[in-house]
């Protein structure tokens, strides 16, 4: 009795995008998930770094509204005078430097523009990264200018010369205690300069973290989030300028 024997069956392999019978290549170590989560993991604490550095501009920006509404108010608050026992206004307009403050205001859009040049610069770097772990090709040097270093000089410049600012102001006799006027010119300038320093030593930081060989990513967060700080440090000086000299 003849046996039947099973029909034949043709193994065709099955094809991936690519065409020829095989996965398609897999860049980078299985360790940590490959360059595409490294990517999204950079990403990721870029966009929380950014949303923590708008929670940290917002009481700056109502610190110096709320200095803003006393210097409003107390431009038009007379106060009593304890010889004639009659209220006067006792107000004197202080009379800045002006070649000095546009020479500062020059030096701090200057350092903004630096900062924002870092700040692309180590983006760029950043995201050659991994195309340079998928090819064979020694990775070409890119001639930068230290835009990062260039930004704290011209900071350094900008505290300089609010330093010489105080100078120039008490050698026109408005000192601190003055008068009222002269207290909130100090104190405007002064809680800037106390703020712009505070970057200042970020910016220091990611450049310590350069000279340390610290991973690259970590490094332009820093410089990221800092240029952006120090573009409205540029923008809120202005505004303080413009109030001293326009709100009279």
């Amino acid at each position: 009795m003849a046996t039947l024997s099973p029909p034949l069956t043709a193994h065709v392999p099955k094809t991936g995008k690519n065409g020829n019978g095989s996965l398609p290549p897999v860049y980078g170590d299985g360790e940590n998930g490959g360059q595409g989560d490294r990517s999204s993991d950079y990403h990721s604490r870029l966009r929380r770094a950014r949303l923590g550095l708008a929670v940290a501009i917002a009481p700056i920006i109502m610190l110096f509204v709320s200095f803003t509404s006393a210097y409003v108010v107390r431009q038009g608050l007379p106060t009593l005078d304890e010889r004639s026992h009659t209220y006067v206004r006792d107000w004197v307009p202080v009379h800045l430097p002006i070649a000095l403050s546009l020479t500062n205001t020059v030096l701090l859009l200057l350092s903004s523009m630096a900062a924002e040049l870092a700040r692309r610069q180590i983006a760029r770097e950043t995201a050659l990264i991994p195309v340079r772990s998928i090819s064979d090709a020694p990775p070409r040097r890119l001639n930068n200018l230290p835009w990062l270093g260039i930004t704290v000089v011209l900071g350094s410049g900008f505290l300089t010369g609010q330093w010489m600012f105080w100078r120039v102001l008490a050698g026109r006799g408005f000192y601190l205690a003055s008068s009222p006027s002269s207290s909130f010119v100090y104190l405007l300038t002064a809680a800037h300069a106390v703020h712009l320093a505070g970057g200042m030593l970020v910016l220091l930081y990611a450049a310590a973290g350069s000279l340390l060989r610290k991973p690259i990513e970590g490094r332009s967060i820093v410089v990221d989030v800092t240029a952006w700080y120090w573009h409205f440090m540029f923008l809120l000086w202005v505004y303080i300028l413009s109030l001293i000299w326009f709100v009279r």
